[in-house]
């Protein structure tokens, strides 16, 4: 009996290598949330550190959930998880309105706890939004993944700091082509094993190549400790307010819909389409990692959609090797030595790698929408009207400025309005009165015939 390429275990070099690459590609987004709360409140940098190692161990015990899974938790996917970035605006200002700093990390802990909780018993129900996903809604969604993602390359490729002198600068923008290029040629002119991982080749070479221009910090390795365990409650015993919980309530919603948006995306690129069932374990996974990751001091979790750009580029689709990527992060967290040396990537390099991963995401998402249906004109306005409003975020992030903080915290989030879009637009279209019985056009401009009079 065949296995599937999911459920296959690879030798363990292989596995090995391609799980570091998946940890090189998530690496960035899993430390910054932990870098931008520990410096609102001020924490010292071996707390910082610590609160850092926490974020990695916590990231890689709900990767284990998610992809080896435990009774009807976990998506059983190659999905990899870590501290959700649309938790940083609200946890932020929990600490601006917390008098006393030092209790700022037990509210938010307390928040996260309860919103893991009350996420874990509403997944089963918000599993049935399957339903509303058809492939012109998911093909819309996936492309908005990778497009949403796409500036956060760009962003590294200039630089890990805006306020630098050399922010943008042609060494840094010289540095992310090269590795790009690296990538590019490998993946063109290598064949298999060197071919699959060839991401993580071009990280390393692109490390190597920023030496001579001082872009590469080695300064993480030599100050960092060779052993470390996030002791349980090492900033206090959680606390819970009512604002704190309704906030961080609002970024698990947030976070859920991504997440369903994410194993649709991932379903259709390893062909395991995700169902009802599938997603309501993927999302107990998602939400008791969240619920689990304050006892280490760590922060709210879901599924990473960088990494799906991963699977789709390399087509290495075993979950088993994203499961060792998650040993690597459970190592890392209890090894702070070991997590510098991820750390050492020069921030241009990744952004010269994420522009491959991340626009495979997008290119996924368009190869979704051709089997989608494109010659109905009611299904070219779903995809159009979602992507504008998934993408107003990304090129007019002031576009929602006068809204309230809490929605605000779902506004900024193209991922998450695009797929409300799509979703409504589609019901609207094609599933109220006759809206199925949709023209067919060869262009979304073409006028659709006159019906006769009954």
């Amino acid at each position: 009996m065949s296995v599937h390429p999911v459920d296959e275990k690879l030798p363990a070099l292989k596995m090995a290598t391609t799980g570091l690459q998946h940890v090189a590609a998530m690496y960035a987004g899993v430390v910054a949330p932990p870098l931008i709360v520990g410096a609102a409140i001020g924490l010292s940098p071996a707390d910082l550190t610590f609160l850092t190692g926490a974020c990695l161990f916590t990231a890689g015990l709900a990767t284990f959930l998610q992809t080896l899974g435990i009774w009807k938790i976990g998506a059983r996917l190659p999905f990899v998880n870590g501290v959700t970035f649309a938790g940083v605006a609200p946890m932020t200002a929990v600490v601006a309105s917390t008098d006393d700093k030092s209790d700022a990390l037990p509210v938010i802990f307390g928040a996260v706890i309860v919103a893991g909780l009350l996420g874990f018993l509403a997944a089963p129900f918000f599993s049935k939004a399957i339903r509303f996903f058809p492939p012109v809604v998911t093909g819309t969604v996936i492309t908005l993944i990778g497009v949403s993602l796409l500036p956060v390359a760009f962003g590294w490729a200039q630089g890990p700091d805006p306020a630098a002198r050399d922010y943008g600068s042609t060494t840094n923008l010289g540095l992310a082509a090269a590795t790009l290029g690296i990538v590019l040629l490998l993946r063109r002119f290598t064949r298999g094993f060197v071919k699959q991982v060839a991401v993580l080749i071009g990280l390393v070479a692109g490390t190597l190549l920023a030496i001579p221009f001082g872009a590469t910090d080695f300064g993480p390795v030599t100050d960092a400790a060779v052993v470390g365990f996030p002791t349980p409650f090492h900033f206090g015993a959680p606390q819970f307010q009512l604002a704190a919980i309704l906030s961080l309530c609002v970024v698990m919603v947030v976070s859920m819909t991504e997440s369903t948006a994410d194993m649709l995306a991932l379903g259709e690129i390893v062909d395991r389409p995700a169902d009802e069932r599938t997603i309501a374990a993927g999302l107990r996974a998602d939400t008791l990692g969240s619920a689990i990751s304050p006892l280490f001091n760590g922060f709210m979790c879901s599924a990473f959609a960088q990494n799906i750009g991963l699977v789709a580029m390399t087509r290495i689709r075993s979950r088993y090797v994203v499961a060792t990527g998650g040993a690597f992060l459970v190592l890392m967290g209890l090894c702070p030595m070991a997590a510098s040396l991820i750390a050492v990537v020069p921030r241009p390099v990744l952004g010269g790698a994420g522009v491959v991963l991340f626009g495979s995401v997008a290119a996924s998402g368009i190869q979704t929408l051709v089997k989608a249906g494109l010659d109905k004109d009611n299904n070219v306005l779903i995809v159009a009207v979602s992507l504008a409003v998934g993408i107003i975020p990304i090129t007019a992030p002031e576009f929602y400025h006068a809204f309230p903080e809490t929605a605000r915290i779902v506004l900024d989030s193209g991922i998450s309005t695009g797929c409300v879009a799509a979703v409504a637009l589609n019901l609207v279209f094609n599933h109220l009165g006759r809206g199925g019985d949709a023209q067919e056009v060869t262009h979304p401009m073409e006028a659709v015939p006159a019906q006769p009079i009954s």
